[in-house]
């Protein structure tokens, strides 16, 4: 996953959206495969927070807001399948994820 973000297109935010929506298809696949929710919750907190790194301008573009809060709430879904202890550890990683993003 580190290798994709890493050859995102940053220059032009329709290649980057591509980019970033295959990142995701194979993050989902291989994350269903695992069949582990704590698995699931991992890779979408590291796609987000290899999101939030890249240098685009998240908050110009409402498909990608609108695809970084879905990501946030799965994670928050399948938060709540978890065991109380294992929510609680997760929860500093999910607050440094959130973005603070105003709608346009």
């Amino acid at each position: 996953m580190d290798e994709m973000f890493s050859e995102v297109n940053t220059k032009s935010m329709h290649w980057a959206k591509k980019s970033i929506r295959k990142i995701l298809r194979i993050t989902t696949k291989y994350a269903k495969y695992s069949g582990i929710p704590t698995t699931h919750i991992e890779l979408l907190i590291h796609f987000c927070e290899q999101m939030k790194a890249l240098p685009l301008p998240l908050e110009e573009s409402l498909s990608m807001q609108n695809l970084y809060t879905n990501q946030l709430t799965k994670i928050n879904k399948l938060l709540l399948t978890l065991h109380e202890d294992l929510q609680y550890d997760y929860q500093e990683r999910i607050e440094y994820v959130k973005l603070d993003l105003k709608p346009s």
